[in-house]
Parts: structure tokens; sequence; C-alpha cells
């Protein structure tokens, strides 16, 4: 299982929080791409060289970075917005193939909320979009993950699964978030199961409904002991990510997680 270092976005640089992590045992993760944390264009040849090699030190891998979504728009109706965002993402893959990662999630986009503009416009933004990106993603080797995320304009499995299948490219995925679904009233474990085809991650966390979250394991509207054999059914717990977002004492928290997933009959070395 993949360790994200969300919970040390504002606490610690994401080599520092990958090293507080491999000293307590984990050896994988997936880093969200934030300024401090870690953002490429901040970052000189020496500082990346400098954590490519405290990456070797600690035995650790950064399978996938996460490009977020907030700051970026592949959809945006402006030009230029767009071609900011593409070349936001390409320093990602950039960054992503000097630390040998494979995946690079993103973001499909967002539509405004009032006086929207049209749905189909917005994919023709996207899909001009990731008509740039998908030759970069193969130079670089990585994967594309698309995330259900309930800001984007495509929150549903059946949605990405749309753009994917247009596509049909190896360099173009899905990371489907359990807890962005429970929260739209999505069933994760339907969805997983239906889109296993196109699902390379799954993100791990729980959520209520009346309030958005990525919270413990247990405390939230999610059926872990369903979504276990679920995931075992398709990704494997090997391509799974525990994405608890808890600011105090995130190591505690993910040690916990991981408890609290092996109590509902999860698998997992750790």
């Amino acid at each position: 299982m993949l360790i994200s270092t969300f919970s040390y976005l504002w606490s610690h640089s994401a080599i520092d929080a990958i090293a507080e992590l491999s000293q307590a045992g984990y050896s994988e993760f997936e880093v969200p791409i934030s300024s401090p944390h870690c953002w490429p264009a901040d970052m000189s040849p020496s500082v990346r060289s400098e954590a490519k090699r405290r990456l070797q030190d600690y035995g650790a891998r950064v399978r996938s970075l996460n490009a977020g979504g907030y700051d970026i728009n592949l959809a945006s109706p402006a030009e230029n917005m767009r071609r900011k965002s593409i070349d936001h993402i390409k320093d990602v893959m950039d960054l992503a193939f000097e630390w040998g990662s494979t995946e690079v999630v993103i973001s499909p986009g967002t539509r405004r909320p009032m006086i929207s503009p049209p749905l189909s416009k917005a994919h023709d933004w996207l899909n001009e979009s990731l008509e740039v990106l998908l030759p970069r993603a193969e130079q670089a080797g990585v994967r594309l993950l698309l995330e259900n995320t309930p800001y984007c304009f495509l929150p549903t499995l059946d949605e990405m699964m749309g753009v994917v299948k247009r596509f049909r490219s190896d360099k173009l995925k899905i990371v489907y978030d359990v807890a962005n679904a429970a929260y739209i009233n999505e069933d994760p474990v339907k969805a997983l199961l239906a889109g296993s085809s196109e699902i390379v991650l799954v993100h791990i966390s729980d959520t209520g409904r009346e309030e958005w979250g990525h919270d413990p394991i247990g405390t939230g509207v999610i059926d872990f002991e369903a979504l276990g054999k679920a995931v075992d059914a398709t990704c494997k717990t090997e391509n799974a990510v525990l994405e608890i977002i808890r600011e105090k004492d995130p190591l505690k928290e993910m040690h916990n997680g991981i408890l609290e997933l092996k109590k509902r009959g999860w698998s997992i070395n750790s």
C-alpha cells in the first residue's frame, strides 16, 4: 500500500515527510504537488538531485505525483490558462521522470458554478489539453490518471471512463478516490468493480455525506469490508493509496488506518 504525504502539506517538504514515514517502515508514496511541500517550478536541479539521493538512501519510492486541481484547469475557457495548466503538468511529468515515478494524477478541470459554459465545450477544451499532454507522457514514461473529485466537471466514474475510452491510450487511466465517490453518493464498491479495466490506483479514506473529508477508516459511511474484497478482486492493495488527511500526528493516523483496514479483512504487507 502507498502512503500519501498530503497530511504534511504545510509542516514538511515532501522529502522530509518521506524521511519520517520511511523510518516508520513505509516505503512507497504518493506526493501531492503543492507549494511549498513539492513544487517543481521552485526546485533547482541540485534540489531535485539531492531529493533523489535521499529517496535512494531511505529505500523509498515515489510512485505517483498528484498534480492537483485547485490552481490549474485543463478545461478552462481561456486558452492561456489551459496552456499554463498544461505547462504545470509538463513540469510535474519531468519531475516524475527524474524521480522514477510512473503515474501523475490530474484533475479533468472545472466549470464555473454559475452560468457554466456548455458541457460539450468543457469536453472540447479538456480534449485539446490531453492531446498536448499525452505525447509528453509517452516521452516521460508516465501515465496520466484522471481523478474523480467532487468539484471537477466529471465527478463520476462513468464520466471519466468516457474520456479514457475516447482516447484509448495506455497513458491515460483513472485513479479512483473512494471518499470523493461516497461524498457524491456514488457507490465506490460497485464503481470499482465496474471500472476495473481502467482504474490503476485507488485512494483510500473515509468521509461523511454532509461534510466532504478524507477521514480515518471507520468514521464515515464507507463499507471497508466490502471495499477490501473489491480491491482484492480488481487493482489489489499494492495499488491502493492511504490518503487519510490529518495535520495533527499524521504518522499515528497512518498507523491507525492500516490497523483499521486489517481489522476489516484487508491484507496489507506493512
